[in-house]
């Protein structure tokens, strides 16, 4: 669980993207910012979770939001979810668990019964001065967008 609340500064990150693109915190400043973790692409809640982001793009932009997803996935395996499920966004390969870390939401999980170390799904809505306004812990995957306009 983060220990990241609203009012805070966003921790800087940097990393690259699906095409290797080196993408950071900086690159969205003036702007709002929507920073989704999540765990694995391709499984079920992660995709649930990133075709509401991509169902909702047109409203979530008029809102002045941009939307990035960070997960320890390959640029590779981003690369082809992105083009499975025809996302509008970037998402951010972390495989060295930078930013995972950084934002606290790498940690302990359990899943029937076994217990492991994994990403915390979680989102910061980050406003135009890199400050987290709010952090969303239980992400309703299959209506994460509204949970964000709400």
């Amino acid at each position: 669980m983060t220990h990241l609340k609203s009012g805070d500064p966003a921790p800087f990150f940097s990393g690259v993207n699906e095409n290797n693109t080196p993408i950071s915190l900086a690159d969205y400043k003036g702007k709002k910012l929507v920073l989704y973790f999540y765990p694995k692409d391709d499984t079920p809640g992660c995709t649930a979770e990133a075709c509401s982001l991509r169902d909702n793009y047109h409203r979530l932009q008029a809102e002045g939001y941009e939307i990035l997803g960070v997960s320890p996935d390959t640029p590779k395996k981003h690369q082809a979810f992105i083009k499975k499920y025809n996302l509008p966004f970037s998402l951010i390969s972390d495989e060295s668990k930078e930013i995972l870390n950084a934002y606290s939401v790498w940690g302990p999980k359990s899943f029937m019964g076994r217990n492991y170390d994994g990403v915390i799904r979680t989102t910061f809505i980050i406003n135009k001065d890199g400050i987290i306004e709010e952090v969303i812990s239980d992400v309703k995957t299959k209506d994460h967008a509204n949970q964000i306009l709400t």
